[in-house]
């Protein structure tokens, strides 16, 4: 349903690491500056609802539209690719199939790694973005507050999210195991945004390496973030080719549109291990031409399982539950929404012969109390219009047919928008 316009429905349109591959889904990304300009030019065509997801497993767009290929070519426009490459791997949910994608991705039933937890993070950055420009409509407000407290409830009431709780947590999985005297190797964390923070976060907490440096394009950033974690060096941008001269396993998880790591950089007489976890790659497939380095991607990391994937997928149903109930409280919300203008005209009408009624036993009746009749009748009509709520609301009524009739009896307009 639409509360804004009756013409339009709603649409997720997008790709995934279920049908593109990492090279795919770096070409479809969105970069932060496109996402905006992506915002405001929904704005400026009356799209309202809209939003913008990008990351490491998916680039998406979800709003109103007359026709999903208004948020496609939007989509296509400012990742700079075309509808033709979009369609062959492309998603596209509409109306109810479109809530309960959103449901079943805030719960981490749709990551690349199930249950991965950080999707939520990155989906309340992408609804504050949508929010401070402007094109967060009452529809996904609600939507959006019901989908948080899903994801909250199945993080606090089930083990969905136990163990492996992110790529970075698979990235230092994966270093550790593939890394010989780990503790003892100069590690570099490439990257500040929320996977390079829980990189940061997880070597403190599963290693014991002393040799962890962090270099990020904005040094405040950098400096506020690593001024507080011991074992933690804060190196300046400007020193990263050197600094890639003494690394071994290098985690890059930066957001720049082009790769910055090239075999140029890097040493050709010692092994390195390099964990590219951006989309796009941050780190050019050419270093792959000198024998001592070893490139891992997110698609690479997520085949890494292990026995807390098992017990993730014993705990879907209990996810599933979850979501049922929550789109359960979305649909009777809308529900109500959807009943709102037929019934604020019928009480509108209804207060309206009220006060004909008052005004017209004032003047014929003697000492006629119209403080009481105002409160008698007020309370009648609150009785009238909740009971017109319950029958409209009841799985069992012809709602149109409801409707017709209440427009031929009090003239009323009681037009819904879906």
């Amino acid at each position: 349903m639409n509360l804004d316009n009756s013409s339009r429905k709603l649409y997720n349109v997008g790709l995934s690491y279920k049908k593109a591959d990492i090279n795919t889904r770096s070409k479809f990304s969105i970069s932060k500056k496109n996402q905006l300009l992506l915002l405001e030019e929904a704005k400026e065509l009356g799209l309202q609802g809209v939003f913008v997801l990008s990351t490491c497993n998916r680039t998406e767009v979800m709003g109103f539209a007359s026709h999903p290929f208004e948020l496609i070519s939007l989509l296509c426009k400012y990742s700079g690719e075309s509808v033709e490459d979009f369609v062959k791997v492309a998603n596209i949910f509409k109306g109810d199939e479109a809530i309960d994608h959103l449901f079943r991705t805030a719960t981490g039933l749709e990551s690349q790694i199930l249950g991965d937890y950080e999707i939520v993070a990155q989906l309340k950055k992408a609804f504050q973005q949508a929010k401070v420009a402007g094109n967060v409509n009452a529809y996904l407000e609600r939507l959006f507050n019901l989908v948080l407290q899903a994801s909250k409830q199945v993080k606090n009431q089930t083990q969905f999210s136990s163990g492996i709780t992110s790529v970075a947590y698979v990235a230092i999985q994966y270093a550790l195991n593939h890394t010989s005297n780990f503790n003892d190797k100069n590690i570099l964390v490439l990257g500040l945004g929320d996977i390079g923070k829980n990189t940061c976060k997880n070597l403190i907490q599963y290693t014991n390496n002393n040799n962890i440096k962090l270099i990020n394009r904005t040094q405040d950033k950098a400096d506020k973030f690593g001024n507080h974690k011991e074992r933690v060096t804060v190196v300046p941008f400007e020193n990263l080719p050197n600094e890639l001269h003494q690394t071994d396993v290098l985690i890059v998880s930066t957001s720049a549109s082009q790769p910055i790591v090239t075999k140029e950089f890097l040493p050709n007489d010692r092994p390195i291990l390099i964990v590219d976890l951006s989309v796009p790659k941050n780190v050019d497939s050419n270093v792959e031409e000198l024998s001592n380095v070893t490139l891992v991607n997110v698609d690479i990391l997520s085949k890494e399982t292990d026995k807390t994937l098992a017990l993730r997928e014993k705990e879907v149903f209990k996810v599933e539950e979850i979501l049922e109930k929550h789109k359960s409280e979305f649909s009777d919300w809308l529900s109500h929404r959807k009943h709102v203008p037929a019934l604020t005209a019928i009480k509108e009408t209804l207060v309206s012969i009220k006060a004909e009624g008052i005004d017209y036993h004032s003047r014929k009746i003697e000492n006629f109390d119209a403080n009481q009749a105002e409160i008698i009748s007020s309370h009648i009509i609150q009785k009238i219009t909740t009971q017109f709520a319950k029958h409209l609301k009841d799985s069992n009524t012809n709602t149109n047919q409801t409707l017709d009739v209440l427009h031929k009896v009090f003239n009323i307009d009681t037009t819904v928008n879906e």
